[in-house]
């Protein structure tokens, strides 16, 4: 009796375990056509375009942790939501059909199970499969991918990578060396890590940290909390929009959902991309916009200037969503507060600021940051030789300069991450279907300029980004950049020359490789 039958049986493990976290690839096999690293948001794409645009390669989905849903599994804490609009974060090949645009993170995870399911991608995955090391031989021309460490581990091969593991590490954020934060009584958490058992009903919560992570917990804790406070060295531009689309909503009384949903991807890839770049070329009218937006929300008294008025231009940094209002409400009912200053120390019972002022706390939330990390922290190596990332150049922004036939999948800093990881995957399956026509089995950027400048990966002034500044790779002049501009996007990747002398095609140096890569005629030559 072959595997998925035993699946189908009623009463077996398989059957009762809707959300996949039984490993149900066959675990014998060990080498595949391609590898994708994550089962998240972009390693449940990738796995739908392989397989509907690349019929008859074998693939595997390598998962570290025992769910799916990546960032959506991950992060736990009150009011976990997107801070980008549904229409565009969602799929453009599996319509978002929820009345809510701005959606909650168990809502966004669902999704992206229903999404595996629809499409038979759950029995691909295996599960609790953390990627440690990638090792390319270029006599084998193929990848050894190695899951855990010492007696543990295993290794499967692959001729292709496609990396969908995310930015960041997933085993801890980022939480700064707070001066006396072993007098403090209270407890103190970091996002990342929320605990299940934390009640914060009726506790006095002071939040640090004024990015979206920050901009969403306030609101949600403050609900219950006796009060929360933000605590931020410096202001965070704000946006706010109504969690629902009215003309979504208006649209779905004549057009089926699918058609919606279609209409507003459109517009809203067409909104996001002409806001970034006005703001960008209008500073100054933008900020006023903004700011203006504010005083608006919180009247005519509240110190906008030093609260919501950052020294920074709109976009050197990602502006927060604020939807339905709900931090600017949050602030009004004198449930929570926003408190401009650094901090000196940790006391007993709180936070001594520069200013002298003691801010009373039962829990401190550290919405710190997260720490970026290239390929999921494995480490890379080619042909015995380890690579570091910060010193190479990012090809299209999703290949890396001398490393053979893998693929990172990077989002946009200024729009939804699924917009760009649907076109990294229109690029990949051409990438492979162009290989396999021409009988190629290796491709490769490369760069032959010395004077290429080495520009860092992103024009960011955030904390985050630039602690890992080293450790990203770098840009220069096209193609080596990765251009934050969907439309640039969408005719590079859907459409550009995959051989553009810059991205190189080589034969296999191995004479024996997999049917998926070589043309039976360039088999048999």
């Amino acid at each position: 009796m072959g595997e998925s039958a035993l699946d189908d049986m009623p009463g077996s493990a398989a059957a009762n375990d809707p959300l996949g976290s039984l490993n149900r690839v066959d675990d014998a096999r060990r080498h595949f056509d391609v590898l994708i690293i994550g089962a998240g948001l972009s390693g449940i794409g990738a796995a739908y375009h392989l397989q509907k645009n690349c019929p008859g390669r074998t693939f595997a989905i390598l998962e570290g942790r025992q769910e799916l849903g990546g960032t959506w599994d991950l992060f736990r804490y009150p009011g976990i939501r997107s801070d980008s609009d549904m229409f565009t974060l969602g799929y453009r090949f599996y319509p978002w059909t929820e009345a809510k645009a701005i959606a909650d993170g168990p809502s966004i995870k669902d999704y992206v199970i229903r999404t595996a399911n629809e499409f038979g991608l759950i029995e691909k995955i295996r599960f609790n499969h953390w990627v440690t090391d990638f090792s390319w031989s270029s006599a084998d021309a193929r990848w050894t991918v190695t899951v855990g460490e010492g007696a543990d581990a295993k290794r499967f091969t692959c001729d292709f990578v496609w990396n969908c593991s995310g930015y960041y590490r997933y085993s801890e954020g980022y939480m700064p060396a707070f001066p006396g934060v072993e007098r403090f009584q209270g407890r103190l958490v970091h996002p990342q890590n929320w605990p299940a058992d934390l009640d914060f009903a009726d506790q006095n919560v002071v939040v640090i940290g004024s990015g979206a992570t920050a901009v969403t917990l306030v609101p949600s804790m403050a609900a219950n909390a006796r009060h929360v406070a933000m605590l931020q060295r410096s202001p965070t531009y704000m946006f706010a929009m109504p969690a629902t689309s009215g003309l979504a909503q208006f649209l779905a009384q004549f057009l089926p959902k699918s058609i919606v949903y279609r209409l507003m991807r459109s517009q809203r890839i067409v909104l996001q991309q002409v806001m970034f770049k006005l703001a960008r070329a209008t500073p100054n009218a933008t900020r006023r916009k903004l700011m203006n937006q504010a005083r608006e929300k919180l009247g005519p008294d509240y110190d906008v200037d030093t609260h919501f008025g950052p020294a920074y231009n709109p976009w050197d940094q990602r502006i927060c969503l604020v939807p339905d209002d709900d931090l600017y409400a949050a602030i009004n009912s004198g449930k929570a507060s926003v408190v401009t200053d650094r901090i000196d120390a940790f006391e007993a019972n709180g936070i001594r600021l520069a200013s002298g002022q003691l801010l009373e706390a039962d829990i401190v939330v550290s919405a710190t940051g997260l720490i970026l990390e290239a390929v999921g922290g494995a480490s890379l190596y080619v042909d015995g030789e380890r690579v570091n990332l910060g010193d190479k150049f990012i090809y299209k922004g999703l290949m890396y300069e001398d490393v053979p036939n893998f693929v990172s999948v990077f989002g946009y800093a200024n729009a939804s991450w699924t917009l760009r990881a649907d076109l990294v995957s229109d690029f990949t399956t051409r990438l492979l279907n162009h290989m396999r026509d021409v009988g190629k089995g290796v491709a490769k950027p490369v760069n032959d300029d010395p004077t290429m400048p080495r520009d860092p990966f992103l024009d960011f002034s955030s904390g985050f980004v630039k602690r890992a500044t080293p450790i990203l790779p770098k840009q220069g002049r096209w193609p080596w950049r990765h251009p934050q501009d969907f439309f640039r996007d969408f005719w590079s990747l859907r459409h550009g020359k995959i051989e553009d002398g810059v991205l190189r095609l080589t034969p296999r140096l191995a004479q024996a490789g997999s049917a998926g890569f070589v043309t039976q005629k360039a088999a048999a030559e």
